[in-house]
C-alpha cells in the first residue's frame, strides 16, 4: 500500500523562510546603504524587497500548484534539456552562496571568539551537514526552538543597535539609489530558483507561499535595516564588532552560528534538488552534502567577503528567466514545453540577460531588474502570440 505524502504545514514553511532571511549576508548588505541616510536607505530596502517578494510569490505559486521543484518548473518554459542550463547555473549560484555564508559566519565568529577562521568554517560546515541529515521534514521541534531563540536574540540586538545616535556614515564607497535598489531586489531574487523546492511540499501551496514570502520579506527588511542602522549609528560595517559593542557576547555567537546554518542549509539542500533535475540518478542529499564540503573548503581558502557583484550577476541571470516563466504560466498559457529545447524562450532569456547588463551601465533611477522583467515579458508575449497559442 502506498503511503500518503507528508505535506509541510504553514508553520514549517514560515520557519524555513524566517531562517532564510535571518542571515549575516542580509545585515552586511544593509550596511552598504548608509550613504543614502536613514530615510533613503529604508526606502531602497522596502521598495526593493516589495518588488522582489512579488516575484518570489508568483514563482512559489507555480511550484506549489504543479507540485514541481523549482528547476522542474523552469523546464516547463525552456524545455527538458533547455532547463538544464538553469539547473546548472543555480547549482553554481548555490555553491557560491554556501561558500560566502560559511565565510561570513566563520569570520564573524573568529572575531568574537578564539579558534581561527578555519576552525569555525569546519564547525559551521558540520552543523549544516547535520541539518541536511535531518531534512526539511525532520527538523521539527529542534528547528522551532532555535528559531525562537534567534528571534529573541535578534530583538535584543535590534534594541541595542537602536541606542546609537545615527550620526556616522561607514566608510563604504558611495552607493547610488539605483544600485541600492538592485541590491535590495537581488536578495529575494536569489531565492527565486529555490522557493518551489519547498512550496511543492506544502499542504496548502498558495497559503504556504504567501506565508513564506511575507515572513521572508518582513525578516529580510528587518535584517537590512539592522545593517543600515549599524552603519549609521556606529560608523562600523563589521557585524561582529557591532555585536561586541552591543554587548551580546555568547548571544552574538549563537546568532552568527545558527543564522548561518539555517540560511546555508537551504542553499545546499536546493543545490541537491537542482542536481536531480540534471539527472534522476544523482542523489540530491549526497550532492547537498558535497556542496557543503566544497563551500567549506572555499570559505577556508578563498577571500569571499565582498559579494555585491555576485548579487548583480544573480539578478542578470534569474530576472529574465523568471520573466519568461511568469509570462508562460500566467499570461500566454504556453507552460507545457514538449521539446528538449524551447529556442524562442532561450533567446528571450539571453536578450533579457544582455539587457540587464546594459541597463546597469545606464544607472536608471528604477534600477535594472524591473525594466528588464517588464521588457522581457512584453517581448515574450509578442513572440508567443506570433507563434500561436499551441505551437511549440
Amino acid at each position: 500500500m502506498a503511503h500518503p505524502v507528508k505535506r509541510t504545514s504553514l508553520w514549517t514553511n514560515g520557519l524555513i523562510w524566517f531562517g532564510a532571511a535571518l542571515s549575516l549576508a542580509e545585515m552586511q548588505t544593509g550596511t552598504y546603504f548608509s550613504h543614502l541616510g536613514l530615510t533613503g536607505g529604508l526606502a531602497a530596502i522596502l521598495l526593493g524587497h516589495a518588488l522582489g517578494c512579488v516575484l518570489l510569490f508568483a514563482v512559489g505559486v507555480i511550484g506549489g500548484k504543479t507540485r514541481k521543484s523549482a528547476m522542474e518548473t523552469v523546464k516547463m518554459s525552456f524545455g527538458a534539456k533547455g532547463g538544464l542550463l538553469f539547473a546548472f547555473l543555480n547549482i553554481v549560484q548555490l555553491l557560491g552562496w554556501t561558500g560566502i555564508m560559511i565565510y561570513e559566519g566563520a569570520l564573524a565568529a573568529s572575531t568574537l571568539f578564539a579558534g581561527g577562521r578555519a576552525f569555525w568554517c569546519v564547525l559551521i560546515g558540520l552543523l549544516i551537514i547535520f541539518w541536511l541529515a535531518l531534512g526539511v521534514k525532520g527538523m521539527g521541534k529542534l528547528n522551532s526552538m532555535i528559531m525562537v531563540a534567534l528571534l529573541l536574540l535578534t530583538i535584543v540586538l535590534s534594541y541595542n543597535v537602536m541606542q546609537g545616535e545615527m550620526l556616522h556614515v561607514a566608510s563604504a564607497e558611495p552607493l547610488p539609489f539605483s544600485l541600492a535598489l538592485e541590491l535590495s531586489i537581488a536578495m529575494p531574487l536569489s531565492w527565486l530558483p529555490l522557493i518551489s523546492d519547498y512550496t511543492k511540499e506544502a499542504a496548502s501551496p498558495v497559503k504556504a507561499t504567501a506565508v513564506s514570502v511575507l515572513v521572508y520579506g518582513f525578516t529580510g527588511c528587518w535584517m537590512y535595516a539592522i545593517g543600515l542602522v549599524i552603519a549609521l549609528g556606529f560608523g562600523e560595517m563589521d557585524i561582529a564588532q557591532i555585536m561586541l559593542k552591543a554587548g551580546l557576547g555568547v548571544g552574538g555567537l549563537l546568532i552568527i552560528l545558527f543564522s548561518t546554518v539555517t540560511t546555508t542549509f537551504l542553499d545546499a539542500y536546493s543545490a541537491g534538488v537542482s542536481s536531480e533535475s540534471l539527472s534522476a540518478k544523482i542523489p540530491g542529499r549526497t550532492v547537498a552534502m558535497g556542496v557543503t564540503v566544497l563551500g567549506t573548503i572555499g570559505a577556508i581558502f578563498l577571500p569571499l567577503l565582498d559579494f555585491t557583484e555576485f548579487l548583480y550577476v544573480i539578478g542578470s541571470v534569474f530576472a529574465p528567466m523568471v520573466a519568461v516563466q511568469l509570462t508562460d504560466y500566467f499570461i500566454t498559457g504556453k507552460n507545457l514545453a514538449q521539446r528538449n529545447f524551447c529556442v524562442p524562450n532561450l533567446v528571450l532569456w539571453l536578450t533579457g540577460f544582455l539587457l540587464y547588463r546594459l541597463l546597469m551601465q545606464a544607472d536608471l533611477a528604477v534600477g535594472s531588474t524591473l525594466p528588464t522583467i517588464l521588457i522581457t515579458m512584453a517581448l515574450c508575449m509578442i513572440v508567443n502570440t506570433l507563434r500561436g497559442k499551441n505551437a511549440r
